[in-house]
């Protein structure tokens, strides 16, 4: 009995120290390589050939890297780039440490990756023409539907971002019930936005915030209108490794510090303009105190 209980107490504590390796894996692993590795996501942060990305994800996670730094110091910051569907594996095995973008939290997505704090809150709804079907404008608009609506096509098609929250949403609600609505998958916003200009589409469904941006580089920005109606919940935050909550941590303690400073509205209207306050707001109201 003596004996079982030594063995039991061995493997016990050889699984504690297992935890807390674990647990101390990413950290140990920037102050090895004395770089800290970050994917950035359009929109929320783009690049231009040879330069470091931009935008408001990765301004934020510069400021983990700055909290980072304060325990290694002469850290390096190594921009890695990798694809919407292969970013969450790249977090998995340990190519990247931080993923920031336009990234939705979800249960699903949380069997793989960790997550922040929330980053920025909004919703799916859809981009359509001004003479897009009467239905998906009485669906996504508060106001009255747009006349001169072409009702012509019998089947209607909407467009969405493969490997999305949003598309997977979508395809759910379709698949309970008869519909003549056909789903049409892009690879970027930017082909999604070409075909419903090009009518090979009746609307394009995306994160409210991302329709926005997405709309002011139209062809015609005019005989577009974005949804004011949202049809889901979509939290963001930067993605990290599992099972390390040391690092989660060190995360959500440089985002609570910034967004409680002076700079952090600044920063938001640099980006969102006069959707800045109501965001602020938001985000205060989510973060971790």
């Amino acid at each position: 009995m003596a004996k079982r209980m030594r063995r039991f107490l061995f493997v016990s504590l050889a699984l504690c120290f297992s935890a807390l390796a674990s647990a101390a894996a990413t950290l140990n692993s920037i102050m090895e390589s004395g770089t800290v590795r970050i994917s950035d996501q359009a929109p929320f942060s783009t690049r231009q050939p040879g330069a470091e990305p931009v935008g408001y994800a990765i301004d934020l996670c510069r400021k983990i890297a700055d909290e980072i730094e304060d325990q290694i110091p002469q850290l390096k910051r190594e921009f890695v780039e990798v694809t919407l569907a292969g970013g969450f594996d790249a977090v998995e095995n340990e190519d990247i440490d931080l993923l920031c973008g336009s990234i939705t939290v979800n249960l699903k997505r949380r069997e793989i990756v960790d997550s922040s704090q929330p980053i920025f809150l909004t919703g799916a709804s859809a981009l359509l023409r001004k003479d897009s079907p009467s239905y998906l404008q009485a669906l996504f608009l508060n106001g009255p539907a747009v006349h001169a609506v072409s009702e012509r096509v019998a089947t209607n098609v909407i467009g969405m971002r493969a490997n999305t929250t949003t598309a997977g949403t979508l395809r759910e609600a379709l698949a309970i019930q008869e519909s003549k609505t056909k789903l049409a998958d892009f690879n970027t916003h930017e082909d999604g936005l070409k075909a419903l200009e090009d009518h090979r589409i009746d609307a394009y469904i995306a994160d409210q915030v991302l329709l926005i941006n997405l709309a002011k580089r139209a062809r015609d920005p005019s005989s577009l209108e974005v949804g004011d109606r949202l049809i889901t919940h979509e939290p963001y935050a930067i993605a990290l490794r599992r099972n390390d909550a040391d690092f989660r941590l060190l995360a959500d303690r440089a985002l609570t510090d910034f967004y409680l400073s002076e700079d952090f509205l600044p920063l938001l209207e640099t980006y969102f303009g006069s959707e800045a306050p109501m965001l602020h707001t938001q985000i205060i109201m989510q973060h971790v105190p």
